[in-house]
This record gives C-alpha cells, structure tokens and sequence, in this order.
C-alpha cells in the first residue's frame, strides 16, 4: 500500500529513491548500475514516478542539465525523497547542436518520434557523410530534499545515416551510427546499446553519489 504525502502524492512503502520517469526501463537499468554499489539495497527502494501522481513540471530549461534539475527539484519538493531525473537528446554538428533540448518536439508536435526523425532526416538530405557528425547526449540529476543537487553527463558521438535502420531503441536512435559501430543504436541489444549509450554514461557516473547517500 503507498503512503500519501503532502500534495496527494502517493509513496510506495520502503521507498528511498525515486526516478522522475513513467519508463519502466529507465527504472530497472538504474536499479542495475546501482545493486553492485549497494550490494544489499532492496530492489523495491527504488521508484519511477507511475502512479504516483505527482504534477509533471513545465521542462522549460535551455539545456539537458537545466530540464534534468526542473524535474529532479519537483519530485523531490512533492514527495520529501531524495529524486533523480534525467534529460536528453540528439545533438547534430551542422546544425548547431540542434535538435537538442528540443529533440523530443522538432516536429512541433511533443514525442512524435517519426515526424521528428523525418524532418531531420530531410533537413540533412544534402549533406555529405563527412558532415553528419553527431552524437546523443543525457544529463542525470539528483536532488535531496535538503537541497544536495549534484549533476553528471554522458555523450553517444557518432554520424547520422541517410535512412532508418533497425527496429530497435526509440526516438533518433534508427538514424545514429556509434562510433566503432556498424549498426544503428537501434540495431544493437539493449544491453550493448546500454554499455555505451550517453543515458547509460550519465547514470553510471551518478550512481556513486546515490549510493552515498543511500548507504
């Protein structure tokens, strides 16, 4: 049975650390990178944020870390538990680093990801392979409720394909190729692509700072 909070938040029971996410795959890889740190922390300590109801903030930051903190600073203010969030996205050189903090509506329209990678795709049909660097990037925040922020980053460089491939992964990641990789990041095995992705990077350097706090 949860526990309500202040606000009408519902906390799961045992309860010490919550991802500000509805991915239920972002939960488990967290839980992953954390258990050999913590050897004996309960599985169950660790929450995404389905189902608990709390009010989804406005990600109004100009860039990963900044968006990565407006939710960390939320969940954490509306539950009193120490809260980790991340933000990313795809960062292209010849177009400045955009999408970037905008990857998830480039089409305008939020999290359609096909629209997204249509338009980019055809924004970038003239340029040459020598040009199409550009790489995932992903901020990871945590915040305490006594205001401890701490934020870590990691980056997926590689170049963009002229056509989708794969159908793996989500978002931009048909069209980027990791560097070293013949295959798409859509086309590797989530544990592969975990090993070497920007998100994977980010949360793996957090994790010492939560296991700190947690022991």
């Amino acid at each position: 049975m949860s526990v309500r909070v202040p606000g009408g938040v519902r906390v799961p029971p045992g309860a010490r650390l919550l991802l500000a996410t509805h991915n239920a795959h972002k939960v488990r890889e967290l839980r992953e990178i954390l258990a050999p740190l913590l050897p004996g922390l309960d599985g169950e300590a660790v929450h995404g944020a389905a189902d608990l109801g709390a009010p989804e903030p406005v990600e109004d930051g100009v860039t990963f870390a900044e968006n990565a903190l407006i939710k960390a600073r939320a969940l954490a203010a509306a539950t009193g538990l120490p809260a980790v969030a991340d933000d990313s996205g795809l960062c292209v050189d010849v177009l400045g680093g955009a999408p970037g903090v905008f990857s998830a509506r480039w089409c305008g329209r939020h999290g359609d990801d096909r629209a997204n990678l249509e338009l980019l795709l055809a924004q970038l049909s003239d340029v040459p392979e020598r040009h199409r660097g550009a790489h995932f990037a992903c901020a990871a925040a945590l915040v305490t409720p006594s205001g401890r922020e701490v934020v870590e980053e990691g980056t997926m460089p590689g170049t963009l394909l002229t056509a989708p491939r794969g159908e793996g992964g989500f978002g931009y990641d048909p069209i980027l190729l990791p560097d070293g990789e013949d295959r798409s990041a859509a086309e590797l095995t989530p544990a592969e692509k975990n090993a070497i992705s920007h998100r994977g990077k980010a949360f793996r350097a957090l994790a010492p700072h939560i296991a700190q706090l947690l022991r």
